[in-house]
């Protein structure tokens, strides 16, 4: 019966994408399956679908992963809320999922997560309502982090101007982008795993600073030459509407004023192809510079793909891992692996993303520079500035006519001041309340086969660590590695 069931699944999979496959195509857009694989902004100059008429283009992603990591760390015993100051069980910094623990003044613990993940999905409506003007509503079917099904946003785009007999100029050389979406920040964003979506990401997870969210605004393209892109944009700043007035509000610190200021972000970007190479570099800077709750770095709604790692077993003082309570690892803690340096009040963002493609090789990376700072952060009424930098880098070697199978190594390297993370007594070479300078890195090595344009199979395996961190806080000489299978749709 399970088999029969199981084999109805695939054949009700199969044929659906094969209808999905027959679909109409939408112009200035990207496709959901590896043909969409290293595009960014859709093109202006490639030649499009005609227009004949209203055309709805249904897709969708599919992600199921297994997974196995061990994660480490070695700190000393504090005691949770309502917990013995000498029992180890009790400690705060017992790691989610763990298995032992050795010593009796220092905690080590080892904490081993293995099987299969909350599925993930997506579905995806592209709707062309005009010649040269598109609308698109992407939603998240199911996620870690909103297993509900939960609208990510929509936008309109407007590559020509039918309604005014479609004048050249605009044709070619302008673009407007208006609703809810990510800003045109950096180009990782093109290559990130989102909820259902990773089919364009080599490897199973994002960067450890995630600078991914979506804001209510909009954005304007010039493309003045072949090859040249320029791009601003300015949006609310929040993740959602926000109706309530805060511009002579205080927070709860008192010392600078609560405003509601709306971002502006730029980006500029050549991409071109000469012979059997195509370069690519591109400059982003985001600025916000008093908010009540910006998510430029904690925007996800669906949450990272590595389950549980590096997250501690109690929350508040309660413990997550063996049973007391309610609460589960899935919603709460679904950054794993990510690292949020914390400037919801105040960002500066600037990245500078380079990309180069020869034959079979590709090289992607690049360098953000975050400085910002959280209401908390003022002194003598003025805000005082934290920075956090962050480097990647990518190659990933592709084979066979169609690029089916592929290889890859990727290292990220996130380093400077976090909201909160000070330093005790304990930690010498430091004073007590210090401002602690953090560093974490991640090594990961993946292969991956597309069987067809629309399925994907993949593995990856990582080690991360994490250094400077105070010896009271759960992730002190930190480390998780493991290993993870992933089965992707998309189309």
């Amino acid at each position: 019966m399970k088999k029969a069931t199981f084999l109805s699944l695939f054949a009700m999979l199969f044929l659906s994408i094969q209808m999905f496959a027959q679909q109409p195509a939408i112009q200035y857009s990207r496709a959901y399956d590896q043909t969409g694989l290293n595009q960014f902004e859709p093109s202006k100059s490639m030649d499009q679908p005609e227009f004949t008429g209203l055309k709805v283009r249904i897709g969708g992603s599919f992600t199921e992963n297994f997974q196995r990591y061990t994660s480490t760390n070695s700190t000393p015993i504090y005691a949770r809320n309502g917990g013995s100051s000498s029992a180890k069980n009790d400690n705060k910094n017992n790691l989610y999922g763990y298995i032992k623990v050795e010593d009796t003044d220092t905690l080590n613990t080892e904490a081993t997560l293995s099987g299969f993940n909350t599925a993930q999905a997506n579905l995806n409506f592209d709707i062309q309502v005009g010649d040269g003007i598109r609308v698109f509503l992407e939603n998240y079917m199911s996620a870690r982090h909103h297993n509900e099904f939960w609208v990510k946003g929509g936008y309109i785009q407007i590559d020509k101007l039918p309604m005014f007999g479609s004048p050249e100029w605009y044709t070619k050389y302008v673009r407007v982008k208006v609703g809810h979406f990510m800003p045109n920040y950096g180009d990782f964003q093109f290559r990130r795993s989102d909820g259902g979506n990773t089919i364009f990401n080599p490897f199973c997870e994002n960067l450890i600073v995630d600078a991914f969210t979506t804001e209510i605004g909009g954005e304007a393209y010039i493309f003045p030459a072949k090859g040249f892109m320029l791009m601003g944009g300015m949006s609310a700043g929040f993740i959602n509407g926000n109706i309530i007035k805060t511009e002579t509000a205080n927070n709860q610190y008192g010392v600078v004023p609560t405003k509601r200021t709306p971002s502006i972000f730029g980006k500029v970007a050549y991409d071109n192809t000469f012979g059997d190479l195509r370069f690519r570099l591109s400059a982003s800077v985001y600025n916000n510079p008093n908010i009540s709750r910006n998510t430029l770095l904690a925007g996800d709604r669906t949450g990272s793909n590595y389950f549980g790692v590096m997250e501690p077993a109690y929350a508040n003082g309660l413990p997550m891992s063996i049973g007391t309570s309610s609460t589960t690892n899935s919603g709460p803690n679904f950054t794993s692996g990510r690292f949020n340096p914390g400037m919801a009040n105040r960002i500066t963002a600037i990245n500078v993303s380079p990309f180069i493609k020869w034959k079979f090789v590709e090289l992607q990376g690049g360098y953000d520079i975050f400085k910002g700072a959280n209401y908390a952060d003022t002194s003598a009424r003025e805000w005082v500035n934290r920075s956090f930098n962050q480097m990647y880098a990518e190659l990933v070697l592709r084979f066979l006519p169609r690029e089916q199978m592929f290889v890859g190594a990727r290292y990220v390297a996130a380093s400077g001041e976090a909201s909160g993370v000070k330093y005790g007594a304990t930690d010498q070479g430091h004073t007590a309340g210090e401002q602690a300078n953090v560093s974490i890195s991640r090594i990961a090595f993946a292969a991956g086969w597309f069987p067809t344009e629309s399925l994907l199979l993949k593995f990856e395996y990582v080690t991360q660590q994490y250094k400077d961190f105070p010896r009271a806080d759960y992730r002190y000489e930190g480390k998780f590695s493991g290993f993870m299978i992933s089965a992707v749709v998309g189309f």
